[in-house]
């Protein structure tokens, strides 16, 4: 259990979450730079040092540039462009995206933006964010997703965008019965049905990279969506996705690491789970093994790689309540930097929801060691 969390027990229907808080430092920093209490205080945060000018790194607002140990290796702001063809310049990808809106009983504010590293290297954001919303009034549903191209491999930028693309077209087709099932609590519909529209927009994702000549291995996504009922009435939040990232609510000021528990099956079958036994009560043998490998089907379709495991959870959402989706560039510190998740907490448990430039502010605080884009989405419940 990552420090600055509340341990979580995966229920197959969950609409709260108890369990006992988890307290501790976390990995121990330099003795100049120790865990303190002090950092958060009813006046704000304790400012940051930048030990290249031995000034305090902290905006007129109290945002801190960073949190943990000491300061990052790269700088806060970006050093470099990344390159661009003249004969494609729709390839290119802004440094930072954000958007925000208010539906219903939820504000939402999203925003990604290039990691530390990619900044300095010239390097494009791997991150992809969607932001929509189909149909009107109550009825209206509102999409968030979120994509991050695999690491060190050309094109991983576009296929984040991709990934986004054809998520959002196919929930766009089916946004009037999705928002039914949702206002209906129809968990195992919703569950099924949007398993089936993310196989197949990834699917669709592999084949674009056929067509491109490009490995269907390497041209991948992770993917992480969130829907959000227009209806005031309803508070149902559900994600799904696959892929790594993180799920986080914070509720009464403490946060709760809540990302959906996946289970896989490794190897082949075994007698009692997923084979018949070797031989009857009577102990009559029912299969002989002779050696001879069995030729392949024309009929079956050749195996593929394992694909990531599909991730669903459907919530029912608290007034006060703030709930985070973020990909990995965000949910790595905030799982391994305790510090991180309190100046978030103190923050955003204010009662005032923040605006885009402060939420911007708020999730760029920087961690050392935590250099990739950050991508993330959240919604205070009003």
């Amino acid at each position: 259990m990552p420090p600055g969390f509340h341990q979580r027990i995966p229920q197959e229907r969950t609409n709260s979450v108890t369990g006992p808080a988890v307290t501790g430092a976390g990995p121990a920093g330099p003795p100049s730079a120790p865990r303190s209490d002090a950092a958060l205080t009813a006046d704000g945060p304790r400012p940051g040092t930048d030990t290249r000018l031995g000034l305090p790194v902290v905006d007129r607002a109290g945002h801190r540039d960073h949190v943990g140990s000491g300061p990052p290796t790269y700088d806060a702001e970006p050093t470099a462009l990344p390159p661009a063809d003249p004969d494609a310049l729709d390839d290119l990808v802004s440094d930072t995206v954000l958007d925000g809106a208010h539906y219903g009983a939820c504000t939402l504010r999203a925003v990604s933006a290039r990691g530390d590293s990619a900044r300095f290297r010239g390097e494009p954001r791997r991150d992809a964010l969607l932001t929509a919303r189909f149909g009107q009034g109550d009825a209206a549903l509102v999409l968030v997703a979120m994509a991050t191209g695999a690491r060190a491999t050309t094109g991983a930028h576009r296929a984040a965008a991709e990934a986004c693309q054809w998520m959002g077209r196919a929930v766009g087709r089916s946004h009037a019965r999705l928002a039914e099932d949702i206002r209906a609590g129809r968990r195992g519909e919703l569950k099924s049905g949007l398993h089936r529209l993310t196989d197949r927009s990834l699917g669709k994702l592999r084949a674009s990279a056929t067509l491109q000549g490009v490995d269907p291995d390497e041209y991948t996504a992770d993917l992480r969506c969130l829907l959000l009922p227009a209806d005031p009435d309803c508070r149902i939040r559900v994600f799904f996705g696959v892929g790594e990232g993180g799920l986080f609510r914070l509720r009464g000021g403490e946060w709760q690491d809540i990302e959906p528990r996946v289970t896989e099956t490794r190897g082949g079958p075994v007698v009692g789970f997923g084979s018949p036994p070797a031989e009857t009560p009577e102990g009559d043998r029912l299969t002989m093994d002779l050696g001879i490998p069995t030729p392949p089907s024309p009929y079956e379709p050749a195996p593929q790689a394992p694909r990531e495991p599909f991730r669903f959870r459907a919530s029912v959402a608290r007034p006060g309540d703030t709930l985070l989706v973020c990909t990995g560039g965000l949910a790595e510190p905030l799982r391994g930097e305790p510090e991180l998740c309190g100046y978030l907490g103190e923050r955003w448990s204010a009662g005032e929801v923040p605006g885009l430039a402060a939420f911007l502010a708020d999730t760029m605080v920087r961690v050392k060691g935590y250099a990739d884009d950050r991508t993330a989405a959240a919604v205070w419940e009003a």
